[in-house]
């Protein structure tokens, strides 16, 4: 397999190349979800298709935050009163109960994630009793084996709190800075202290935790090819084991904090591929390992392991080393994989809660899969964990000539090769150094539902 970090910068294919485009947490993703599916009818498919023997993944979302980060595109609710937590938790455990009796089964939990919103913002008290929850319908690891992570604001996470965390079970925490610069930071409404960051890092370390993620933004008001390689220079300093460097896009139609953010202020195009082409060389240079998309990795990080060899996988959770989980998601708008369905909750926290007091469940839309979902799934998951596919493989599996199959994305795929964004051999499909910045949309080509115009709104751009 050859070595992901082996990037080409071709300036010219990413202008042409740059639509907008899913991210393939899933496949068919989020916006193919129906609400026409009856939630029975789901549960019931899972049940079916799920492997009872294979491990989970849990993922529980708290979406509370005492302060609104302008860039944010989570679901989340502002406030400030910590009193709205406990009956959110309350309502939640009952969700915990229902999902257990549904797919708990003694199967061990090899990755828990709590993401949001902020997680930290309930109580060490509340995140025990949350914890002590899930143990005792779920059977969670005891040995420090599993990868269990959750989302920290450095602003919220005092050191009694990480020990908490630590105490609890979590060996793995992630870590929003987005930007180190001070007037970044006020135009985005997160003013955080490069030593309060550096703080929580120093204490994980004292504490046992495994690995450290730090998430960062480009393209926010007042960025500079200057000052982003400065806050890159500073978190390369702090050496965290795994980074992700996402892309701003500014959809203030659709996330209502971004209208507080002023056009003006933003970097153009071209500044964002520059500091995008700057990153990526200081980071290689600094030793890490490209993933893929926005991730980055130290060559000894699980990530960048599994990614050479072979066992690399991508869900809701983004990047993992967990393949053989089913993922069942709890909270407001929480997201599940189970089997052959995908299912989502209630956006809304109201509908959410009232729909789980009434009756253990708040599924809003989901989806189904087909044969065809399943072979699609499988080719767009090889390519952007592994950029290369093996042909003959999906072929064995699913009981298909391949090619012929895809008979209507050869196009798309011939034109690649004359762009040399990949290669084709016999068996293989494998992508170039230049293809691994825009594997996304080389995915996107394998996707029957985005049309061959590539019309994809509701997606943000792949650069």
């Amino acid at each position: 397999m050859a070595q992901p970090t082996q990037l080409a910068w071709n300036t010219d294919l990413i202008k042409r190349y740059d639509l907008a485009g899913p991210r393939y947490t899933s496949y068919p993703t989020a916006l193919q979800f129906d609400t026409e599916h009856n939630e029975i009818d789901l549960i019931r498919t899972g049940l079916k298709t799920s492997d009872v023997h294979a491990p989970l993944s849990l993922y529980i979302h708290i979406p509370f935050c005492a302060h609104v980060c302008y860039y944010c595109a989570c679901n989340k609710v502002i406030t400030r009163n910590r009193d709205k937590a406990q009956p959110y938790l309350d309502t939640l455990y009952k969700e915990i109960e229902q999902a257990a009796a549904w797919y708990g089964n003694q199967r061990i939990v090899n990755q828990l994630h709590w993401g949001g919103g902020t997680p930290t913002f309930i109580s060490d008290e509340q995140m025990q009793e949350l914890m002590t929850h899930l143990r005792h319908h779920f059977a969670l690891r005891n040995d420090d084996k599993g990868d269990y992570s959750i989302e920290i604001d450095p602003r919220e996470a005092s050191s009694n709190t990480l020990k908490t965390l630590r105490a609890t079970g979590f060996n793995r925490i992630s870590l929003g800075i987005q930007d180190v610069d001070p007037r970044v930071q006020i135009a985005v409404n997160r003013v955080q202290s490069t030593e309060d960051t550096q703080r929580i890092l120093d204490e994980a370390h004292s504490l046992g935790f495994k690995s450290i993620n730090m998430d960062l933004i480009y393209g926010l008001p007042h960025q500079t090819l200057e000052t982003f390689n400065k806050t890159l220079d500073t978190v390369i300093d702090m050496s965290p084991d795994r980074l992700s460097v996402f892309n701003y896009a500014h959809m203030p139609d659709r996330f209502r904090p971004q209208r507080h953010i002023n056009v003006a202020d933003l970097p153009s195009a071209n500044e964002k591929l520059a500091i995008l082409q700057s990153t990526i060389q200081k980071l290689l240079n600094a030793g890490y390992v490209y993933i893929g998309m926005d991730h980055f990795a130290k060559p000894t990080d699980e990530l960048a392991i599994a990614q050479q060899t072979g066992k690399l996988h991508r869900n809701f959770q983004g990047y993992t080393t967990h393949a053989d989980c089913d993922l069942i998601a709890m909270g407001v708008s929480a997201i599940s994989q189970v089997g052959d369905v995908y299912y989502q909750n209630e956006h809304d926290i109201t509908a959410w809660s009232a729909a789980i007091e009434d009756r253990g469940r708040a599924i809003r839309r989901g989806i189904q899969l087909t044969k065809d979902d399943h072979i699609r799934r499988d080719v767009i998951t090889q390519l952007i964990c592994h950029f290369s596919l093996d042909t003959t493989a999906i072929e064995t599996k699913y009981d298909i000539d391949f090619f012929d199959y895809f008979n209507d994305v050869l196009p798309e795929i011939n034109q690649f090769k004359e762009d040399k964004l990949l290669s084709v051999k016999k068996d293989k499909i494998i992508v170039s150094p230049a293809g691994r910045l825009l594997i996304r949309r080389i995915c996107m080509a394998f996707d029957a539902f985005i049309p061959k115009e590539h019309t994809t709104l509701g997606y943000s751009r792949i650069i």
